[in-house]
């Protein structure tokens, strides 16, 4: 469990400056202009790391069919979604409404994967939940305020999130997490190349500043790249539930940044917040610890 608990806590750090890369990149280059070369980045990442871990891939025995979905569903989709979504609001709220992926995914799996939850776990949901008012001082008028599309947007991209871990986890299971990743972002970056082709034409401009070029870096190489080898790492060995709670700490590490970045204060709501998250995420994966320790016992 500690290794699962150092990958949420480096994958939230990642993930928190993708709202903001995003936010930077989306009025140059269009919302699928953002997606494609944030999965190309992220491709030739992990296709790197496969040819230096000389890693063997069986391109014939991939199902074929389900990543393709993946790709779609976990992928392409939720990133659009994002980036649309932050045309109309700010990336730190979008990145709080983001925050729903856990609930997204516990009701995803409840209805359509036979996933079970034992009331602790319910519990730990909504203890986290209540974090993410803390951090927001309880001022619900930030939410409500923000444009209705954009947070609609963000809301789809948590559905879609959901749905995409839940089939990664059923259906993919049995590949590596290197070769899972590599390839739902290969399959993300040829379906999102056509819909940048007919739908967002801004993607094909040239990269014309040093600020754009190390904001898609960032975004792919680290936050498809590298962050999707810690996530499919956490479905793997930890459930698709405890990935999803990453989205829980993404807003702190987007207030952390903005604090690094643009020299905002840390006020103690967040230091509280913080605890209450992490209260939750213990909470939620509680049962599943210790029915994996019995087993391991047995």
């Amino acid at each position: 469990m500690r290794k699962l608990y150092s990958a949420l806590l480096t994958l939230s750090i990642i993930w928190g400056t993708s709202f903001l890369f995003i936010k930077m990149l989306v009025p140059e280059l269009g919302a699928w202009g953002v997606v494609f070369w944030r999965c190309f980045f992220g491709m030739v990442t992990l296709v790197f790391i496969l040819i230096a871990k000389k890693e063997a891939v069986s391109w014939r025995t991939l199902p074929i069919v389900w990543i393709l979905l993946v790709g779609f569903i976990n992928n392409v989709l939720p990133f659009g979604f994002i980036a649309i979504g932050e045309l109309k609001i700010s990336s730190s709220m979008a990145s709080v409404i983001n925050a729903m992926t856990p609930i997204s995914t516990v009701v995803i799996g409840y209805l359509f994967f036979s996933v079970r939850m034992k009331g602790m776990q319910w519990f730990g949901i909504l203890l986290g939940f209540f974090g993410i008012l803390i951090l927001l001082q309880f001022d619900v008028r930030q939410i409500i305020s923000g444009n209705m599309n954009g947070m609609a947007m963000i809301l789809l991209a948590t559905l879609c999130y959901a749905l995409g871990t839940q089939l990664s986890r059923k259906f993919l299971g049995q590949l590596s997490v290197l070769v899972l990743s590599a390839s739902t972002l290969l399959s993300s970056c040829i379906i999102s190349f056509f819909m940048m082709t007919f739908v967002s034409k801004e993607g094909f401009r040239v990269i014309h500043s040093y600020d754009m070029l190390m904001s898609l870096i960032g975004l792919g190489v680290l936050g498809s790249g590298i962050a999707y080898l810690l996530f499919y790492y956490m479905v793997k060995e930890g459930s698709a539930e405890f990935a999803s709670f990453v989205t829980y700490l993404v807003p702190l590490s987007a207030m952390i940044w903005g604090s690094l970045i643009l020299g905002e204060k840390i006020t103690y709501h967040m230091i509280i917040g913080l605890l209450l998250i992490f209260g939750g995420v213990y909470l939620s994966t509680f049962t599943r610890q210790k029915i994996k320790r019995n087993q391991e016992a047995a």
